[in-house]
């Protein structure tokens, strides 16, 4: 009975493995078929894209790719990736028709949202064209001028509210001189609120249209750190505030004058905010080599109450304060790091900050140092000079 058993798998296996071995070898010769060739145009033309472009074979191989679809990673060794887009392209290159297409997603968990506008069409036999657009920088800007411009909206809406029942108030109380005295002094420290956040707002609209490198000056840092301290001299007076330097004389930069002084002077105005009455804030200055490059930096240090460790990587956010209630009393907008740090940026430059709560803070602005070129070597060495 076993061989009888035994004889009927063994017959029945026979033809599969029959079948088995003809469909490997029609496969294989399948693929032992050249791919078509990509012509020298399109392999200039992809090349010359700045989107990320690959061109892809009858059997799902990438047959051409450019830099650029590399680094978006849609290709991985020889195939298209992710699967979403390879289904894309068999589709295309079965119908024939060409398709457009907006794919979202991550490419790392924690990572930011990406969007990727995506076209396919089909070149024949067998070869298909992607072309792949990065929309994600558009995508993350478009999303932050909504909240810059709802984050505005919000912050409007307290001095504007505020001014509005103090001037009810004011009405009420038009036979009681105290209380319109009182009402009058709150209504004007509301209005001076507003202005300073209009004003702040402006200005960080302003930098963000401008390009400090595009026409630049010289900009002498003694002059810019003496510009700030006297800007908000008045203020650490009202508070008792110490203000000193120590500066290194002749330092200079490149860029403009006004948006330096206005990141100096937000950080003297900060630190003198943030520090109790009777504190101390220095302003200091120093020439420094870093890999071989010589850069300027400028440091606002203080005593003050300090900024929690989880709160560091906010503070630059727009209208973002560590203590709300404190940044309120003083008059702070939520705007002033945000303009530091973006003028710093358009300088080529960067802002680091140590503090410690109860001990301080130091934010250090460094910028690329200006030198002045030799005229001898400001010479074309192709230049010819005649003899007489």
């Amino acid at each position: 009975m076993a061989t009888v058993l035994g004889l009927a798998v063994g017959l029945a296996v026979i033809p599969m493995l029959n079948w088995i071995k003809k469909r490997s070898r029609a496969t294989a010769a399948d693929l032992s078929e050249p791919s078509p060739q990509v012509s020298e145009q399109l392999q200039v033309a992809v090349g010359l894209l700045r989107a990320g472009a690959l061109v892809v074979g009858p059997y799902d191989e990438v047959l051409l790719s450019n830099p650029r679809a590399r680094t978006l990673g849609l290709v991985r060794g020889s195939r298209v990736s992710p699967e979403e887009l390879l289904d894309m392209v068999r589709g295309v290159r079965q119908s024939g028709q060409s398709v457009g297409s907006v794919l979202k997603g991550r490419r790392e968990p924690g990572t930011p949202v990406t969007e990727l506008a995506v076209r396919i069409a089909a070149l024949g036999e067998g070869l298909v064209l992607m072309i792949v657009d990065d929309r994600s920088a558009q995508v993350r800007t478009d999303e932050i001028k909504r909240d810059f411009v709802g984050n505005v909206s919000h912050e409007l809406k307290t001095p504007v509210g505020a001014i509005r029942v103090l001037a009810e108030a004011v009405e009420d109380a038009y036979d009681d001189p105290e209380a319109v005295h009182r009402f009058a002094i709150r209504l004007i420290a509301e209005a001076e609120r507003l202005s300073e956040l209009i004003r702040q707002i402006i200005e960080l609209s302003r930098l963000q249209s401008d390009d400090p490198l595009l026409q630049p000056e010289v900009v002498s840092v003694d002059e810019v750190i003496t510009d700030a301290i006297n800007n908000r001299r008045e203020l650490a007076e009202s508070r008792s505030v110490n203000l000193s330097t120590a500066v290194t004389p002749g330092l200079r930069v490149l860029g403009d004058m006004r948006q330096l002084t206005s990141a100096v002077t937000n950080l003297i105005e900060n630190a003198i905010n943030y520090s109790n009455l009777g504190a101390r804030v220095s302003v200091s200055s120093r020439a420094c080599t870093d890999d071989g490059d010589d850069f300027v930096e400028i440091a606002v240090s203080d005593n003050g109450i300090g900024i929690p460790p989880e709160e560091l990587d906010r503070i630059f956010e727009r209208f973002y304060r560590v203590d709300y209630a404190r940044s309120r009393a003083e008059g702070g907008t939520g705007l002033g790091l945000a303009i530091v740090k973006h003028a710093i940026g358009a300088h080529g430059g960067s802002v680091n900050v140590w503090s410690k709560p109860g001990q301080g803070s130091t934010f250090t602005l460094r910028l690329p140092a200006y030198e002045e070129i030799p005229a001898a070597a400001t010479e074309s060495p192709l230049t010819t000079r005649g003899t007489s």
